[in-house]
């Protein structure tokens, strides 16, 4: 029997918003509607200006409910920013009853366990996502319901945020009237869209690089190991060309899609391009090596950062199938290319996964990588109606904690 249903994924960022609506049946997503309006109010992927945020986003629902014919009332909303952190770590408990079989409620107890940690002053956790389960000293479980042990052990990743950041973009999205489903990590919903099960296991790392913010995150073995969130991205590179070419900010952001390039040798002596001049209508010749001069360098120095965060956590050697690219800086030319010289492993650029059709001409770009993800996320939720965010609990995940395994894995 068919069964469809409907679900929202909002993300709100430093650059757009957007809003995207899925219409689900047996596993697969049509997209049915999508609304996207510049984001007013963020700094770095947090809001600074409840009333700017909350128009911005009133602008992409109302956009997306149009296209869509269907009223928005609830949505799975990413969030991200410097204020994220991730931590790893274990939890155990024991089997006492006489048939030691394992059932949910001990994988909730063991879940509880690991995730009792001290969080760091006005913080909340985000995600407690369990990596694997051990019984009796056999690691790599990923359900041990049903088995027979006496001892059960969990590794996790979990993800903290800033509780005034939480809760105010909770705010400006319950403003409208719409409630929260959930609230998940950019990084983690972009994986679901551009990430193949293979390089989960094999070991792989991701940067999401959006307007404001670089979202990483490494994966191994099928499960996240590591989240970060630094504050350079694409807008860094836009706000050089500006400063250097002097031209208005609207115009080296075009600049940059249109004639930009990370790849300073790929470029022509004698190619050109005209900029408009600040301050008035006349445009100049420069020439386009000297944008790409201006470019390389910011890129290089934002793949650094990230790539010295995956190095200082442990990982940069554990990551055989190399580095994902997506989010919109991801289309900038070059880029590609120069990350594969300059750190020597695999790099290509995320594309949006089989499962995905109706306005995919539309959503196909890694730039709305974020608002796919969470629209698998919420598909791979088994009772996704019973996790809708509590602010006043100020925690987003305590409870059915299982299905994680299920989608990192698949």
């Amino acid at each position: 029997m068919r069964k469809e249903r409907v679900v929202v994924g909002l993300d709100v960022g430093t650059t757009k918003v957007v809003a995207l609506v899925g219409n689900v049946a047996n596993g697969l997503i049509e997209i049915i509607g999508m609304g996207k309006a510049e984001s007013h109010g963020l700094e770095k992927g947090v809001v600074v200006d409840i009333g700017r945020t909350i128009s911005s986003i009133r602008k992409a629902v109302e956009e997306a409910e149009n296209m869509a014919d269907v009223k928005i009332d609830s949505v799975y909303v990413g969030i991200a920013g410097k204020h994220i952190n991730s931590i790893n770590n274990s939890g155990t408990v024991s089997i006492n009853r006489p048939d030691r079989i394992i059932t949910e409620d001990d994988i909730h107890r063991v879940v509880e366990t690991a995730q009792a940690i001290q969080l760091p002053p006005a913080s909340e956790m985000i995600h407690v996502i369990p990596r694997q389960y051990i019984v009796d000293g056999q690691d790599g479980i990923t359900d041990p319901v049903g088995m027979t042990g006496t001892r059960l052990e969990v590794d996790v990743h979990i993800v903290t945020g800033a509780i005034t950041a939480v809760h105010n973009l909770v705010r400006c999205v319950e403003s409208l009237d719409i409630g929260i489903e959930q609230i998940v990590l950019e990084p983690i919903a972009s994986s679901l869209a551009v990430l193949s099960s293979a390089e989960k296991e094999l070991g792989v790392i991701l940067l999401d690089i959006g307007g404001g913010t670089t979202d990483i995150s490494v994966f191994r073995g099928g499960d996240i190991w590591f989240s970060k969130v630094i504050p350079i991205a694409g807008e860094h590179i836009t706000n050089d060309i500006t400063v250097g070419l002097q031209t208005p900010i609207e115009e080296a952001e075009l600049i940059k899609k249109q004639a930009g390039t990370a790849l300073v040798e790929s470029v022509g002596e004698d190619e050109k391009i005209e900029v408009a001049t600040i301050g008035g209508d006349e445009k100049k010749t420069v020439s386009k090596k000297k944008l790409a001069k201006i470019i390389e360098p910011r890129v290089e120095e934002l793949l650094d950062l990230a790539m010295q965060e995956v190095e200082d956590a442990g990982y940069r050697d554990l990551v055989p199938a190399g580095l994902v690219l997506t989010g919109g800086t991801s289309l900038l030319d070059g880029i590609v290319e120069f990350a594969h010289q300059r750190y020597g492993i695999p790099v290509r650029r995320g594309k949006i996964p089989q499962g995905i059709h109706g306005l995919r001409d539309i959503v196909e770009s890694p730039i709305y990588a974020t608002s796919i993800g969470l629209l698998r996320y919420a598909i791979e939720t088994k009772d996704f109606s019973k996790r809708r965010y509590d602010r006043k609990k100020g925690s987003l995940i305590n409870k059915l904690f299982a299905w994680f395994n299920r989608f990192f894995r698949g």
